[in-house]
């Protein structure tokens, strides 16, 4: 088997070597692979890895050999899975491996938001505590996040995470979803409810045309000015000139995202000088654990794919 590997910077800092699945077949790896390279470097491949390169019905007409497309990710929107489906191609994806890396950033932006750890370090870098007349200072106001209302929009793997996490933290959980989940511990509420009801808002759900700008000017119109939304799910889950203007004009009081709808970030997104709005570069998945855990469900699904039980299939 030939196998091609599109993404691989996207998945290493070359801390992490491609070696492993030479196991599997004959290996060609790319850092990276622009739209106009994907034809050219999948070639008669018939395995093709990816994480967000784009495998429409075209590609797969261009490179009739591909048998099976694995997803370096969990979200697979961009592969034409009907198109797969309709030419026999085994689609798979890795779920679960960022599962406590997602719900650890999550509360790091939590934290940092009711415990100001970024902006006391830069008070104190800038010599003020040195200028203080007592022993500690306080400029700056802080908050327990014991008490406060964490909603939850989805409660997949990393939704139910994030819940138990915020459990420990003695907050106040409720929980909206699609599907209702069984022998769930939260209060459930509607979309509309969770953001009108919450202190701080994550949202955990795939990006879908239901899903599309879920984030909108009306749902944040009914959020607390005091409330803070969190977004490491997918980027277009969220109108993004909605989330800056409410930041803006201090309709909400903050913002923390680790996705935008279009990575690399563009000169023009709207929350890029938006005021009180965190923003990280999709790195929530990147710890060196999850990537290596990564790799080897990558690698497990392409194997139980090749002994024709595959696993982890999305069609």
């Amino acid at each position: 088997m030939k196998i091609s590997i599109l993404e691989w910077g996207t998945v290493t800092n070359g801390d992490i070597p491609s070696d492993i699945f030479n196991r599997l077949g004959e290996v060609r790896c790319y850092h990276n692979t622009s739209a106009s390279s994907i034809i050219n470097h999948i070639g008669d491949s018939e395995i093709v890895l990816c994480n967000k390169c784009l495998i429409t019905e075209e590609i797969m007409e261009q490179c009739p050999n591909i048998k099976y497309i694995g997803l370096c990710a969990t979200g697979y929107n961009n592969i034409d899975i009907k198109a797969a489906s309709k030419r026999g191609i085994t689609v798979c994806n890795a779920g679960g491996y960022s599962t406590d890396a997602v719900a650890q950033l999550v509360f790091a932006y939590i934290l940092n938001q009711c415990s100001k750890v970024s902006r006391y370090d830069n008070i104190v870098r800038e010599g003020q505590w040195i200028k203080s007349d007592t022993f500690s200072m306080f400029p700056i106001p802080t908050a327990e996040i014991a008490g406060k209302t964490l909603g939850i929009i989805g409660y997949g793997n990393i939704g139910k995470k994030v819940a138990d996490i915020a459990e420990a933290f003695r907050m106040n959980v409720i929980i909206a979803t699609r599907t209702k989940p069984e022998n769930c511990k939260f209060k459930l509420v509607s979309i509309d409810e969770a953001f009108s009801l919450s202190d701080f808002l994550t949202i955990h759900c795939p990006l879908t045309p239901e899903t599309k700008n879920l984030v909108n000017k009306s749902r944040l119109s009914k959020m607390k000015p005091s409330a803070m939304l969190i977004n490491t799910s997918r980027g277009g889950v969220v109108d993004e000139q909605a989330l800056s203007d409410a930041l803006n004009s201090s309709s909400i009081a903050a913002a923390a995202v680790d996705v935008l709808e279009y990575e690399p970030m563009r000169e023009d997104t709207p929350l890029r000088n938006t005021k009180n709005c965190v923003i990280t570069p999709h790195m929530a998945w990147s710890p060196f654990e999850t990537r290596r855990r990564l790799v080897h469900i990558v690698y497990e699904n392409i194997a139980a794919f090749l002994n024709g039980k595959p696993i982890n299939k999305v069609n």
